[in-house]
This record gives structure tokens, sequence and C-alpha cells, in this order.
């Protein structure tokens, strides 16, 4: 093959690189290799991470191991084959998967790094979900703007109903629900620090009498029935055997009629991974993705009607290019708030979602219900519906 000047180059900074992908031969190996810095790259990330397809399928065997390890103790020493020390940033979930505790605990991991390194990262509009573009060139606060509009149009938020947001992370959409379509609105996390800066946010933007967060699980909320419901982006929290379990609960929170919009992203490939990877290690411990037919059946067969189904697929890609230039213009800052090693965590994971949404790999959806028993009350032009044409009922 010619020869690629500008080609990067991958490095082993330390030997331990080596001595981490003999213990896991597979993206586990590879991402505590990257995180510890041991591995590096010289030159664009973003043409390494594109191979990745060409050694997905890769597999050492014993047979191929033990000769690896021998040629890495001839060349590396004893370094290159030594048990290596794990990043100290590696998520260890302990206890029953998706209880409670264990369920806190993992999304504690991921959103309680630092305030004020997703400041950095999210920009002043502090949503961490996929944004809404009208073309390639908005702005990233306009884009989420847009996005939280288009929730609160498709739910067809009218004044004084009562909202509920299921993770909502620094209270973004719930003090856009309250200023913009006159609600009242409670938003949950579990995250404390989230909830400290949220109630914060609120109470500098006069929003307290009809706005409030609370640290709670959705297993947990002891409220009367809402009459609308928003979960965005918290869904992939939940896991697989939970889906019957988080479809009664949002059941029984919404009144008869009244409306859901799930947020999430999706698994295209039908194939889920195999073995241990990088992002439930390293990202979202736990978390876990599904076709979007998996949500859509659980919601059918959990009492309610889907009424409208929206792909973003390439909208989170936008999302996430402008996520990884913030972090990109403000990595000194964002290293010394979090460190070194969940700099490195973020860069690649953010980089190879982004590959991932291009390619068509993972997908976002916007999943629009209706508690059956009572009439919905959306209008028959779903374009009257989002041009927010439609006059405010009394």
């Amino acid at each position: 093959a010619r020869h690629d000047p500008g080609a990067p180059v991958v490095l082993v900074r330390d030997e331990q690189a080596i001595a981490h992908f003999l213990r896991e031969p597979n993206q586990l190996g590879l991402g505590r290799a990257w995180v510890s810095g041991a591995l590096d790259v010289d030159g664009d990330l973003e043409r390494v991470l594109g191979l990745r397809h060409r050694v997905s399928g890769l597999s050492l065997g014993r047979l191929g191991r033990a000769r690896l390890a021998a040629a890495a103790l001839r060349v590396a020493g004893p370094r290159a084959v030594r048990r290596p020390p794990i990043p100290e940033c590696e998520a260890e979930p302990a206890g029953r998967l998706h209880s409670l505790r264990r369920d806190r605990a993992s999304v504690r991991h991921h959103y309680d790094v630092s305030n004020r390194f997703y400041e950095l990262l999210l920009g002043p509009s502090l949503v961490y979900s996929c944004a809404y573009f009208a073309d390639e060139g908005d702005s990233l606060d306009r884009a989420q703007e847009r996005k939280l509009e288009l929730i609160c149009r498709k739910l067809d938020l009218q004044p004084g109903e009562r909202l509920l947001d299921i993770g909502c992370g620094w209270g973004s959409l719930v003090m856009h629900a309250v200023e913009r379509h006159g609600v009242h609105a409670l938003g949950v996390t579990l995250s404390e620090p989230q909830a400290e800066l949220a109630r914060r946010r609120i109470e500098a933007a006069g929003l307290a009498d009809r706005a409030e967060v609370r640290v709670l699980d959705y297993r947990e909320i002891d409220e009367p029935p809402f009459d609308k419901i928003a979960s965005v982006g918290m869904y992939e929290h939940v896991g697989r055997a939970q889906l019957d379990t988080y479809v009664d609960a949002v059941h029984s929170l919404l009144r008869p009629g009244g409306l859901f919009l799930n947020h999430g992203i999706t698994r295209l490939n039908a194939s889920p991974p195999r073995g241990p990877t990088f992002i439930n290690r390293y990202v979202f411990p736990d978390g876990e993705l599904h076709p979007v037919g998996d949500i859509i059946g659980a919601l059918e067969s959990g009492g309610f009607e889907v009424r409208d189904v929206e792909s973003l697929r390439e909208h989170y890609a936008l999302t996430l290019r402008r996520w990884l230039a913030n972090l990109a213009a403000y990595r000194d800052e964002a290293i010394a708030e979090v460190g070194l090693e969940r700099e490195r965590v973020w860069r690649l994971y953010m980089l190879g979602s982004a590959q991932g949404f291009e390619e068509g790999e993972i997908g976002v959806y916007q999943t629009l219900v209706a508690r059956e028993g009572a009439a919905h009350r959306l209008p028959l032009d779903r374009g009257e519906l989002l041009s927010g044409r439609r006059p405010r009922s009394n």
C-alpha cells in the first residue's frame, strides 16, 4: 500500500498497554490502555476509530494470547505481562442489577463528576441529550432550545397542567416548560449535584413557585397523576428486563388521556455487543440500548397508544460534534476539573458515538404515546401542533 505521511500512528507509550490487552483482548483492554495513557494516538484519533470494524471480530484465543505474551516479554520485559493497575475512573457496579441502590450508584458514576465540567462540555443550555438542528450551521444552544420546544409542543402543554420530567438533569426542560408554556413541573434525578444546580437555576429564574427538582428514582415517585410526562435520555439506564416496570410506573403516574414522550438512544443493529465494553465500564455502567421496537412494544402492551415516532439520528451526530468542539476548546480546564483519565474517556466515547450515529449503528427516537382511558385531545393536523399555531385551551 502507498505510504500516507498524514496517517495517524498508534503509540504504545507504556508496556502496560500490552498487559491490559493480554488480560482483556477486546475493547475493554484497549479502553483501559487508552484511559491510562499507556496507549495513545499521534494524529487523527477519528481515523483510528474509523478502522474499528476491521478488528471487531478478531479473537486471540489461548494460543494467540500465549504467543503474544511470550513476544511481549522478550521485547518489552516483565511490565508487558504483569497485571497492570485498573484506571481509577472505571466503574465497578455491585449488588443486584438495576436495584435502586445499584442504579443510583451507576448513574452517579457518570453524572456526579463535576457540574463545572458539564458546563464546559454542554455550554449554557446545560442539556445533555440530542439537540434539534434546523441546519448544520445552527448553534448548539439554539438547537437545544429548539429541541426543548419540540418536546413541549409534542406534549401539547397547556397552562396550568402538571408535567413530570423523569431524569431532568440540570432542569433545562423543566424551566423551559414552566417559562414558555405555563405548566407546573416536577423534575427528578438520581444526582444530588445535578439537583443542587437545577434548584439554583430555577431560583435565579424566579420559577421556584412552579418548578421543583427532587432526588428520586422513577420507581419512588409518589404523586397524584400528572397531565404530561417526559423522559429524555433516561430510559437507556432502565435495562431491558426493567422496561415493563418502567412503563408501568409511567402509566400509574399519568392521567387517562395524558401524553408521555420518551426520548432515547436505540440499537439499530439487532445484535447486542458481546463481552465487556468500554462504554459499560467507563461511561454508562449497566446502560443498555434496545431496538426502538422494544420500547414501542412495551408501551403498547402497557396501556398506551403510540401517536408519533421521530428519528433524530443525524441530529445527535451534530450534537456530539459540538460537544467535542467544546471539550477541545476547554481541554485544560476540563482536565483540571475531572482529571486526565476522564477527559480521555469523554473524548473517546463522544467521538465513537458520533461515528456510530453517522454510520447508522445507533439511533435516537422520540416516541409520543397517549395513556388509554380518555381522549388525548391532540389535533388532527400534526403540523398545527408542532408549529405552535394551535390556540391554547382554557
